[in-house]
């Protein structure tokens, strides 16, 4: 698979699908998700930022890279402390990439090792990519793959694998991320819900890839899930932008993240939120920064919830920012476990 990342950083196990599939803006799909067709069998348009909502990511870039250097650097311990050097770092295409090849380089700096580093396919409700790992298992031990994302927000993901990592003798389904507000796994740089910054961006800050791609006319039995390139995008990349920005911050030794989590998991809050605003399909609720990001950038939104905390924070001015691109109204709400939140329009006559 093409990609605007180095083989040396990432070897992508997807099926390069580009020019395969038509791209279709976020109403039309959105649409088709509620009508009952799944999300992976389509493709959205990938439109370039405005120069308004780049200088917002720059400054968001600018300000949140040490705290997520940090965050990398309390992950990556955690990992050498669980799971030992021979690791091999599976990332979850397409947000966990970025973050993969942030924590092999940070292993690469602290502990001089080079970890092997592949990036797969897991799509919600269709489940891991079987010939991607088969090849993985052809070539490592089950104990050496680690599974690794960018965030966590209600863990729908994290389910996702342990209900397939089962077929996978002796592969463990923990999962390894930044931030996990949600309150779901200890390997994380943090339970704060923090700013990544490359949850700002789609593919511009991701390779130059799409969201991963399954639907049987092109993705045959034996191919990996597919992938669109977008080489048209090149002048807007800012994959290793990001990548470097963040590594300058790299120290040896990280301060750990002190905040006390509530007892409870993230998706109480979640049916919680449902309830208020009666709201039944929580998969329309999104929350944390990550996936208000992303509901901003990808899906229909009806409105975003800010924590009345943070209001005006500057965490969240690329939420503010694009809420106001699009209309979108903004609430601010109490919440325990998120900054934010955002909810899916629901289409009444998907």
């Amino acid at each position: 698979m093409r990609s605007s990342y180095s083989d040396e950083d990432v070897i992508l196990l997807l099926k390069d699908i580009t020019g395969l599939v038509k791209p279709q803006p976020a109403e039309e799909r959105e649409k088709l998700i509620q009508s009952g067709k799944h999300y992976s069998e389509m493709l959205p348009v990938e439109y370039v930022p405005t120069d308004q909502y780049i200088k917002v990511y720059n400054n968001a870039l600018k300000n949140f890279a040490k705290p997520v250097a940090n965050a990398v650097g309390i992950l990556s311990d955690k990992i050498i402390e669980n799971k030992g050097k021979e690791i091999v770092l599976v990332s979850l295409a397409r947000a966990g990439v970025p973050v993969g090849i942030l924590i092999k380089r940070y292993m690469k700096y602290k502990y001089k090792i080079s970890v092997p580093h592949y990036s797969i396919s897991i799509i919600r409700g269709r489940g891991i990519d079987d010939n991607a790992m088969k090849y993985l298992l052809g070539k490592y031990r089950p104990e050496q793959l680690l599974f690794v994302d960018g965030w966590i927000g209600k863990g729908a993901i994290l389910n996702e694998l342990k209900k397939d990592i089962s077929a996978y003798k002796g592969v463990s389904s923990d999962i390894a991320v930044i931030a996990d507000p949600a309150n779901v796994t200890q390997l994380c740089g943090t339970h704060d819900d923090i700013l990544i910054p490359s949850s700002c961006l789609n593919s511009t800050v991701s390779g130059l890839i799409s969201r991963t791609f399954l639907r049987d006319d092109i993705i045959g039995k034996d191919d990996f899930h597919g992938a669109a390139y977008y080489g048209e995008l090149t002048d807007s990349d800012l994959s290793y932008d990001f990548i470097e920005t963040i590594e300058k911050e790299f120290v040896m030794e990280n301060v750990p993240y002190r905040k006390n989590m509530p007892e409870d998991k993230g998706i109480d809050e979640v049916k919680e939120i449902g309830r208020n605003f009666g709201i039944n399909d929580i998969n329309l609720i999104k929350p944390g920064i990550g996936e208000t990001t992303r509901v901003l950038l990808r899906r229909l939104p009806w409105k975003i919830l800010i924590d009345e905390r943070y209001k005006g924070d500057p965490q969240l001015e690329h939420l503010v920012r694009l809420a106001q691109e699009k209309n979108v109204p903004i609430e601010y709400y109490q919440l325990t476990h998120y900054k934010c939140c955002g909810i899916i329009k629901k289409i009444a006559d998907a």
